[in-house]
């Protein structure tokens, strides 16, 4: 009665029927409670279910009953990597190996935990331990994605070879690693920064920082929609850093959604307040909904962070120019065009120059001084949103047709100053 428990679990299991599984091995192991392969198989099942302690809880009963299992050990390890206790992961992969010092896959994992520790050598160690040992067992794919593995892990133009130093010293961290793949984007092979960064999470699906980095990548892309569920990922396996929400934010904006934009640069900003790049991108999101004002608050603190942001000088200078207040305009689009040329950046430059020469043509100071003024004064009192203005300069030309402009922005200025009691 007791096998036939055990093999109704295993069966359950197969078919993914987890609590079935469960159920029936707790049958066999109430009739036998010395039983390690139950403990063992009903740790496979709460693990498959996200009952990821249980599990552990199971593997370590296993293992007090039979301290010589091999896959005890290696299913705890996997379990711990999960629960990220990366000491207790690599002290249980350590002893699967010492077991049975041929398991490839034991290899293969501990080459995973020392990655994530960032003993980056020792890595590359245990998986060029791996790819031969899966070699040996003619297992081809399982060695090419070790290889796979050596060959993104070691540093560029530097062949995979034995190093005369120890093992205890990082030699790339974790986020060097990161940092790489996002400067081989930047440079363009976006495609196969994010064919590295799958094959990590493929490696760990719950390497929370690698979602991070994905989705930047993929804001780079353009695939906003794809970049703002990697962020989410990273969020619910709490990655809580700046740059999850600031890119999230910067992906939502350019989708549209500039009031959760806003949710999430201000998130951003709780935990890394002095960050000039989410308050441009708050500042932008501001801009999109013709909040000018506070736009240009935004520019201005990111400027006193990094007085050399280009970005910021010609994103200030476009709010400006909605505003009509063009003398500011024009001197943050020079200020972003000096520093544009100093960095050789050429494209920018040359859009810079033509923003410039658009509000040279459009915009001659003389003719609509009194209309700027007036316009800014309104703008000012309707905190910036310029839809507002609109409408109640409309209502004042249905109400006054065949009036000049100055007239219905003095008649709007004269309304809201009167009923702020000014």
């Amino acid at each position: 009665m007791n096998d036939e428990f055990y093999n109704q679990g295993l069966e359950k299991a197969q078919q993914k029927d987890y609590a079935g599984a469960i159920a029936e091995f707790n049958r066999a192991l109430q009739l036998t409670p010395h039983f390690p392969e139950a403990y063992l198989q009903r740790g496979l099942a709460y693990y498959d279910s996200g009952a990821i302690h249980q599990a552990v809880s199971d593997y370590t009963e296993a293992l007090r009953l039979n301290p010589e299992s091999v896959e005890a050990y290696y299913c705890r390890a996997l379990a711990r990597v999960t629960l990220k206790n990366l000491p207790g992961a690599l002290s249980d992969v350590e002893s699967a190996i010492r077991l049975n010092y041929n398991y490839a896959a034991a290899h293969n994992l501990r080459g995973m935990v020392r990655r994530k520790q960032g003993y980056i050598q020792d890595a590359i160690a245990s998986f060029k331990k791996a790819a031969e040992l899966y070699l040996q067992q003619k297992d081809k794919e399982n060695c090419r994605l070790c290889l796979e593995k050596i060959k993104q892990l070691q540093p560029p133009e530097k062949p995979v070879v034995e190093q005369q130093i120890s093992t205890n010293v990082p030699i790339i961290s974790t986020n060097a690693y990161f940092t790489q793949l996002l400067e081989k984007a930047e440079k363009g092979d976006t495609r196969e920064a994010i064919a590295d960064l799958n094959w990590v999470l493929q490696a760990d699906p719950q390497d929370a920082q690698a979602y991070c980095c994905r989705g930047v990548v993929r804001c780079k892309m353009g695939n906003y929609r794809e970049a703002i569920a990697d962020f989410n990922q990273a969020l619910l396996l709490n990655f809580q850093d700046a740059v999850v929400y600031r890119n999230r934010g910067k992906a939502r904006s350019l989708l549209g959604d500039n009031q959760g934009a806003i949710a999430d640069f201000n998130q951003a900003l709780q935990i890394q307040p002095q960050d000039a790049l989410v308050y441009v991108g708050r500042g932008n999101a501001y801009r999109a909904m013709g909040n000018y004002l506070g736009a240009i608050a935004d520019y201005t603190q990111a400027l006193q962070i990094n007085p050399d942001d280009a970005q910021a000088y010609y994103n200030r200078g476009i709010a400006y120019t909605f505003l009509e207040e063009m003398p500011s305009a024009v001197a943050d689009y020079q200020r972003a065009a000096s520093i544009y040329c100093e960095k050789e950046d050429w494209d920018n430059y040359h859009q810079v120059l033509n923003s410039l020469q658009k509000i040279n043509k459009s915009h001659p100071e003389s003719r609509h001084q009194k209309y700027n003024l007036l316009r800014q004064r309104v703008l000012r009192l309707v905190g910036g949103y310029w839809e507002i203005a609109q409408r109640l300069i409309e209502q004042k030309r249905d109400y006054y047709p065949g009036m000049t402009d100055e007239w219905y922005l003095q008649q709007v200025i004269d309304d809201l100053e009167r009923d702020r009691g000014r």
